[in-house]
C-alpha cells in the first residue's frame, strides 16, 4: 500500500467485526455493526509532527466519523486528527 493522507488526517484499519456472540450464536452480516475502533496505518505529516499519534496506535472514533475508502481491495477509514477538529476520541494504551 502506498497511501499518504493529506491535511490533518489519518488512515485507520477497522478492527475485525465479531461474527459470533459470547454464547456462540452466529451474527449475520446484515445485523453486524461496524466497530468504532481500529489501528492507525498511515498519517499526514502535520499529524505526525504533533506526536499525539503514531502508526500502530489503537484508536477509538465516533460511529459515523470519517470516510470509508478501499485500497488494494481492503477497507479503511480516513479520519480527521487535527488540532481544531478530531474525529478520534482516544487512544488505547
Amino acid at each position: 500500500m502506498n497511501f499518504k493522507p493529506l491535511g490533518e488526517r489519518v488512515l485507520v484499519e477497522r478492527k475485525e467485526e465479531e461474527s459470533k456472540t459470547a454464547s456462540g450464536l452466529i451474527i449475520p452480516d446484515s445485523a453486524k455493526e461496524k466497530p468504532a475502533e481500529g489501528t492507525v496505518v498511515a498519517m499526514s505529516k502535520s499529524v505526525e509532527e504533533t506526536g499525539e499519534l503514531k502508526v500502530g496506535d489503537r484508536v477509538c472514533f465516533g460511529k459515523y466519523a470519517g470516510n470509508e475508502v478501499a485500497i488494494d481491495g481492503k477497507e479503511y477509514i480516513v479520519l480527521q486528527a487535527g488540532k481544531k477538529a478530531s474525529e478520534i476520541i482516544g487512544v488505547f494504551s
